[in-house]
């Protein structure tokens, strides 16, 4: 039988938890398929660990999530909510989940696997319900050990889907404070339009410098990062360093040196 849970209120404190592996598949959700996951998965911190287990047996995982209670968590009226909840549950069942990982034999493997099996809403309900497949709730309630831990109420505050899908990423390089990639993976990451991926600037304009400042508006994140440029100073790759604001543990360089003519939006040490 599925098990179902209902979506509690008040989420601000709450906490979701994800695999890695999946944050790094769901970069492509929406800002509201988003918000409907991370509300969902929100209300387990406070069940037990045997109904997380047995929610996760061959049926899935069923939930509620009520127009009520995503207005409250993301700051807007109740029917945009369930407008929002509605398109974005059916959005939802037509997603998948890819990622890569080795069988048993060591041999490369491909898995595919989809979202939800089902999305039901009925008018005048004022909620929608969504059964997580099989496959895909161990990761959602971090039941395996490659997991991302973050607030809702400093998700709840993006509104911007780059802010949050950055977010997602420095997340799962909390323990380091440090994140590399090629600018090729960091297109990818944040899905970035066409226009950012011709031209640098665009990309910084639209996309790194609004991500950045909501995340360290919202999520108490202090970050510096600066392009890495290769020949004929085409920006190759990205590093971002952050940690808590500096009234945290974490010491950062507060010293910005950008100025609006140049590329370089924060200057950060060449070395850890």
């Amino acid at each position: 039988m599925t098990q179902e849970f209902e979506v509690i209120p008040d989420q601000s404190q709450a906490k979701v938890t994800m695999s890695n592996r999946l944050a790094r598949s769901a970069q492509s959700l929406s800002l509201s398929e988003k918000r409907i996951v991370a509300l969902a998965l929100s209300s387990e911190d406070s069940k037990s660990i045997s109904r997380l287990v047995e929610a996760s047996t061959d049926r899935g995982w069923k939930t509620k999530v009520k127009a009520v209670d995503y207005a409250k968590a993301f700051n807007i009226d109740a029917n945009t909510a369930y407008d929002q909840l509605k398109a974005a549950a059916d959005r939802l069942f037509e997603r998948q989940v890819t990622y890569e990982d080795k069988n048993t034999r060591g041999k490369a493997r491909t898995n595919k696997f989809r979202w939800v099996s089902l999305a039901q809403y009925t008018v005048g309900d004022g909620l929608i319900e969504l059964n997580f497949t099989p496959e895909i709730a161990p990761h959602l309630l971090g039941l395996r050990s490659h997991f991302t831990s973050y607030k809702l109420k400093h998700a709840a505050s993006f509104q911007s889907i780059y802010a949050w899908r950055l977010f997602e990423v420095l997340e799962s390089w909390r323990s380091t404070g440090r994140y590399t990639c090629d600018i090729e993976d960091f297109w990818e990451t944040m899905q970035a339009p066409p226009s950012c991926q011709k031209d640098f600037k665009s990309l910084r304009v639209r996309v790194i410098e609004p991500a950045v400042a909501a995340i360290e508006q919202h999520a108490g994140l202090k970050i510096q990062w600066q392009p890495i440029r290769s020949g004929a100073r085409r920006v190759t790759s990205l590093e971002f360093r952050f940690g808590p604001h500096p009234q945290g543990d974490v010491s950062l360089d507060d010293t910005v040196s950008a100025s609006k003519n140049s590329d370089l939006v924060v200057e950060c040490p060449t070395n850890p």
